[in-house]
């Protein structure tokens, strides 16, 4: 008679069942990793994806004029960054989810270039007096206008020319940041890393004056 323990039969572990969503991305990523018929087919499948998503986003911005080479340049760069990236891919959402968000962002990139082209950017050093002048209108208050005075001091002192400059044209001009990247021919990265470090000079500055830039004393 058998014991109890030699009578269990071991029952090997079932294999993860992936979902259509799981293997739909698996397959998009194999395809675009490799070579032949395949990928090609997969690269016109993704691009034509791509190019949906950009008309739509120009549309949706207003960007009619030239939208459809604005839409196709942009599904260009789409298709390019996906492939630079598709080790990055975690599979957290569908893989046609995580590449439509690309072509809406280089669409978005070009709607704001075509906006401001023709347009001046002014990157003068006393631009930063475009801040409101202390005790201007009701709304004012003591506090305020002394923030505001400490700010147009810190901006005018602790920034350089560069910092104040692209701070100005950002924050107070509203020049979108790959517009003005293109402007200065330098990169996105470049440019937050500026904005990072001025409003870090800012905040030092209004912090050593017992200000802070929600307008209250420090203690």
């Amino acid at each position: 008679m058998l014991s109890p323990a030699a009578s269990v039969v071991a029952v090997p572990a079932a294999e993860p069942v992936r979902t259509f969503a799981e293997a739909d991305s698996a397959a998009w990523l194999a395809a675009l990793a490799g070579a032949g018929p395949d990928h090609d087919a997969a690269l016109a499948r993704l691009h034509a994806l791509l190019l949906r998503a950009a008309r739509f986003e120009l549309r949706r911005r207003g960007a009619h004029a030239e939208l459809e080479d604005l839409a196709m340049q942009a599904a260009d760069d789409a298709l390019v960054a996906i492939l630079a990236k598709l080790s990055t891919f975690r599979g957290q959402s569908r893989f046609t989810t995580w590449a439509y968000k690309f072509a809406l962002l280089e669409a978005g990139v070009k709607a704001r270039r075509r906006a401001w082209q023709g347009r001046e950017v002014v990157l003068a050093d006393e631009s930063w007096a475009l801040l409101a002048t202390p005790g201007e209108g009701p709304g004012h208050s003591a506090e305020t206008s002394e923030l505001l005075e400490a700010v147009r001091e810190a901006i005018d002192t602790v920034l350089t020319p560069h910092q104040r400059a692209v701070l100005v044209a950002v924050t107070l001009q509203d020049v979108p940041i790959d517009v003005l990247a293109e402007r200065l021919d330098t990169t996105r990265g470049a440019l937050y890393k500026t904005l990072h470090d001025a409003r870090r000079k800012l905040r030092a500055a209004l912090t050593l004056r017992g200000l802070s830039p929600d307008g209250e004393e420090t203690p």
